[in-house]
């Protein structure tokens, strides 16, 4: 039971404008510096890293931002796997993302989780070690003069957290140093002959462009730069369930749903039995990156999920290198409705509020076993207002 909330505490809370999940450069982010993404920003969500939760607090503060403090994993459900069923990802069966929401600032993880996220984390940097060195394989096979440095890499554009996008991201620096951003053609040539002939596609003033194809061809499946993931690059999806809740986080199982051409992933294609499962797996949280999917589709999935007890949340991610908007849209630009800001802003209230009653040493939205206090979360979101706007003003 909440102890801090009040049972008669039913009434529609005003919603403010929120976004739940976005990444910052301590994983990978459109933003150069976090406190560029804390001038438009309410809430921070980073792959494996919790490394900005203080500075993150701080500088919210400052600003009369509330912080929510999210961490994000890429999880294995073994028999989705050997089923075929594809979950959250739409390329790869059984492999699961799962957030964590409303974790402790400053964060602590106890063992033996501390030592299996560690070990999760190592085999994430070393395969992203050993395609920077099949990189610059490259680069010196096309007499390119262009090394890539790993160590520097990371200390000057990740916080820690090294992903294929900050290859990218150098690769890109290193070529317009070299070459001159000016120097339109040879670029285009440099870029074309590295890619095999592929041209490229992108301006070269489209930064994200430019290092969204570098990924796409050089450092995803096929590319001449990939390195696969070894198994132990993922745990099971019930460890990292566990982690979240070692970590005084909720559970939270971001959505997909349909992409630009209407579809879903096997898992997600009914939205009644995907919230059901969801349930018997112990997640009663669900998020959705809006910029992903129509307003109707939204419209009818998080209106279900929120009708059947989830705590719903919404945010724009951010982990691309493009700058798009921190106020949430649906695909196309198109505005969030009335009734979808409302749900959106209950979710980020009943976070607030597990948040705040964790940091006080008390039991949250979800016990030590993950089940949720589905009956009390009208109280949650009222007390969850509260600390939001004592914070805000």
């Amino acid at each position: 039971m909440c102890e801090f909330c009040q049972s008669n505490s039913k009434h529609k809370v005003q919603e403010v404008s929120v976004n739940a999940h976005l990444h910052t450069p301590y994983s990978f982010s459109a933003f150069d510096t976090l406190t560029d993404a804390l001038n438009r920003a309410v809430a921070e969500n980073d792959f494996y890293t919790t490394a900005g939760y203080g500075e993150w607090d701080r500088e919210c503060r400052k600003r009369k931002l509330y912080p929510l403090f999210n961490i994000e994993f890429i999880s294995l459900h073994k028999a989705d796997q050997e089923a075929g069923v594809r979950v959250n990802d739409p390329n790869n069966p059984g492999r699961t993302y799962l957030s964590g929401k409303g974790l402790a600032c400053p964060p602590v993880l106890p063992e033996p989780y501390a030592s299996q996220l560690a070990r999760v984390c190592a085999e994430t940097h070393e395969q992203v070690k050993q395609m920077c060195a099949k990189l610059n394989e490259l680069l010196a096979e096309q007499q390119t003069g262009i090394v890539l440095d790993f160590e520097w890499i990371e200390k000057n554009l990740t916080g820690g957290s090294i992903r294929e996008r900050h290859l990218a991201k150098a690769l890109r620096m290193k070529a317009y140093e070299t070459f001159g951003e000016e120097n339109q053609e040879t670029l285009t040539a440099f870029f074309t002959k590295l890619f095999g002939g592929k041209p490229l596609k992108s301006k070269l003033s489209n930064v994200a462009g430019v290092e969204n194809e570098i990924r796409g061809n050089l450092l995803k499946s096929g590319g001449a730069a990939f390195v696969a993931e070894t198994p132990a690059a993922f745990l099971p999806m019930e460890d990292v369930r566990k982690i979240i809740l070692a970590a005084g986080g909720i559970p939270t199982y971001p959505f997909l749903a349909d992409d630009a051409n209407g579809n879903f992933t096997q898992f997600e294609a009914d939205v009644r039995a995907t919230a059901a499962e969801l349930k018997k797996r112990g997640i009663f949280s669900v998020e959705f990156i809006t910029t992903r999917n129509s307003v109707e589709v939204l419209e009818r999935y998080a209106g279900y999920l929120h009708d059947s007890g989830f705590v719903v949340t919404f945010g724009s991610e951010h982990n691309t290198p493009a700058m798009e908007p921190i106020e949430l849209f649906a695909r196309g630009g198109v505005p969030l409705t009335p009734r979808l800001r409302q749900i959106g802003y209950e979710g980020a209230c009943v976070v607030a509020a597990h948040q705040d009653i964790v940091q006080s040493g008390m039991q949250g939205y979800v016990d030590s076993r993950g089940v949720a206090d589905i009956d009390k979360r009208d109280e949650y979101v009222a007390y969850g207002d509260k600390v939001i706007k004592a914070v805000i003003g």
